[in-house]
């Protein structure tokens, strides 16, 4: 996975501007009995109100140690319980099987390739309940977006350049600080596919947060899927 920790430094920052996927989750997560999973929890941005709204914990699996310390002392002010772990998604394991299991902030977008994706989605199945969820969300490529800021730098959220390997279906992320994040984007049919390849049924396929229609001119796929069994 690409991650720089100098990234947590900023994190507010550079998530400021989402905010309309926390309600989303949070009514997946009220419909959904425990265990509650978020894979790439950050600091808690989704998980805390998540456990806020539904009085339940929230297992947060991240690799990223500083941001699971954020998790920690935002959990603790929020007066919420959030079951913390340091691991790799791709690796994902837990002591019973989960409700839920979502994935916020295109952070499936960090995994380089189908393979890890494919691992992840099959981990994800194996560690949920029969007709458990999963849900995520990833932003659709747009060529026009990436022709306008290719190489260019920008101030906000925080000062940073980014640069799209087009042979790669890669995106680097640039900070002035030299710290350095890489994204993977995928098409509709690869993750058909590794919904496929995973024995999930598509549940919904939204272009939005408020459960918009997807279509040729959505920006982002928000998908919610079961295990199918």
């Amino acid at each position: 996975m690409s991650w720089d920790e100098r990234f947590s430094e900023r994190y507010d920052e550079w998530s400021a501007h989402m905010t309309e996927d926390v309600a989303f989750y949070v009514e997946l997560a009220r419909a959904t009995d425990r265990p509650l999973v978020e894979l790439a929890v950050g600091n808690g941005r989704v998980a805390i109100p998540v456990a806020k709204a539904t009085g339940r914990a929230v297992v947060g699996i991240d690799s990223s140690p500083a941001m699971l310390e954020q998790a920690r002392v935002g959990a603790a002010a929020a007066g919420v319980t959030l079951e913390l772990h340091e691991g790799d998604m791709r690796e994902l394991a837990l002591d019973e099987p989960a409700g839920l299991v979502y994935c916020p902030f295109r952070a499936l977008l960090h995994l380089p390739t189908w393979g890890d994706r494919r691992r992840t989605f099959e981990r994800v199945a194996a560690s949920l309940r029969p007709d458990g969820r999963f849900a995520w969300n990833a932003f659709v490529y747009d060529y026009r977006v990436a022709a306008l800021h290719d190489g260019k730098h920008q101030d906000a959220p925080v000062p940073h350049t980014v640069h799209h390997a087009m042979g790669e279906n890669r995106i680097d992320i640039v900070g002035d600080d030299g710290a350095q994040s890489s994204l993977w984007w995928a098409t509709k049919n690869e993750w058909l596919g590794l919904i496929d390849v995973a024995g999930f049924e598509v549940e919904a396929l939204y272009g939005g947060f408020a459960g918009e229609l997807f279509t040729d001119d959505s920006p982002e796929y928000v998908f919610v899927v079961r295990r199918s069994g």
